[in-house]
């Protein structure tokens, strides 16, 4: 039996399994050099924002938001074309979740929806880079009207540019994941980044219980050496040496997977491009994505029946994502469908295709083939 090709696969060489060895066998498993260092490193990718490494990218948004000040009474406004996350981890902190939906070609927040849906209670702004595209920030930005903070859920996108600007300096707050499908991989891990001082403070402290350390910064600093304090409460959110010294080598890659991402989504442009039942992902001509996902558009109601003849097929598909608002726990809030009509009508068809460093142009092949035979099938009757 023809092996699954998965959506999305790490790339993991002998020299990431050293430099991980290398941390195992150091005095640090733990909060040691390998943080500092791992963040100085996405420093240089963040067009030099501060950025503080977690455990996970959910972690990642829970400490964005906690940095903002995120708390019950406030409301954040989030697109359903997400992972729910985006969305949770600010609940979690008591927040309101408004839905604004996304922009048709990108799929990105739509900033007359943002413009539309902000009120005085609105505390952040967050925009996702959706498949690794860029959301339009300046026009987010203007669409705030300058009181709440905009937060850049760029899970997708690290390495990014937006107007020959990097992602990590186009809003207030930008969050990371380093999941292994991702465009980098620490395992799990992610990392919040900020050129704010004092949001990067917040953030840091928040991952780390809460913890104050300082001395000039203690409410009673002479109890001794060991003293230390906690004045907000925080969560244990962070990403060890080990997982970090595992990150430091996979961004000496990065560059190289980004252009190998580029190049396989342009083998997918130009295949597909006159293959009758699908549309290939739309980009600004003022972005450079980083092409965590390739989503297609399935024509004609046939998302379902093509996913499940792929399958078939022994070609991983997946669909990115079912849209936040419609899960039974925001539905049990009162969220309804039909309040994010192009979100919704994306989902209907959405299908990523696989896409990752090391997919040959054979198994690419193999891809494309897969789709032009599934959509040359006659189309499966419904039920009805």
């Amino acid at each position: 039996m023809t092996p699954l090709l998965p959506y999305g696969r790490q790339s993991v060489t002998e020299d990431d399994v050293a430099a991980v060895v290398a941390a195992l066998r150091s005095d640090w498993l733990t909060t040691g050099p390998q943080v500092d260092a791992f963040e100085a490193d996405l420093a240089r990718w963040t067009g030099g924002a501060g950025c503080a490494a977690v455990s996970n990218g959910t972690a990642a948004l829970h400490v964005a938001y906690a940095a903002a000040g995120v708390g019950p009474g406030d409301e954040v406004i989030v697109p359903p074309m997400t992972f729910v996350a985006t969305a949770s981890s600010a609940v979690a902190l008591g927040a309101t979740i408004v839905f604004a939906d996304v922009e048709e070609e990108t799929f990105t927040l739509d900033p007359a929806a943002v413009a539309a849906a902000v009120t005085a209670r609105t505390r952040v702004v967050s925009a996702v880079d959706y498949a690794g595209h860029p959301a339009d920030y300046d026009a987010l930005r203007a669409a705030t009207g300058g009181d709440a903070l905009l937060l850049a859920d760029a899970a997708h996108s690290i390495g990014a540019t937006y107007r020959g600007r990097p992602v990590g300096t186009l809003a207030d707050l930008t969050t990371f994941s380093f999941f292994p499908t991702k465009n980098l991989t620490t395992a799990e891990g992610g990392a919040v980044a900020s050129g704010d001082p004092q949001l990067l403070k917040r953030a840091r402290r928040f991952r780390n219980i809460g913890l104050v350390r300082d001395r000039d910064e203690q409410r009673w600093p002479d109890e001794g050496g060991w003293h230390q304090e906690v004045h907000e409460f925080g969560l244990n959110y962070r990403l060890p040496d080990v997982l970090c010294a595992l990150g430091r080598s996979q961004l000496r890659r990065l560059a190289d997977f980004l252009a190998a991402r580029a190049r396989l989504v342009a083998r997918y442009d130009e295949a597909l491009a006159d293959l009758p039942g699908v549309l290939t992902p739309g980009r600004r001509s003022w972005a450079n994505p980083a092409w965590h996902l390739y989503p297609i558009r399935v024509l004609d109601g046939r998302r379902r029946e093509v996913y499940d003849r792929m399958r078939a097929a022994g070609i991983g598909v997946q669909v990115n994502y079912i849209p936040v608002h419609w899960h039974p726990a925001f539905a049990d809030l009162g969220y309804r469908r039909g309040s994010c009509p192009v979100a919704e009508s994306f989902y209907q068809q959405q299908l990523s295709l696989p896409l990752f460093p090391d997919l040959t142009d054979s198994d690419q092949d193999r891809v494309i083939d897969a789709l032009s035979a599934a959509l040359r099938a006659a189309p499966a009757r419904s039920a009805a």
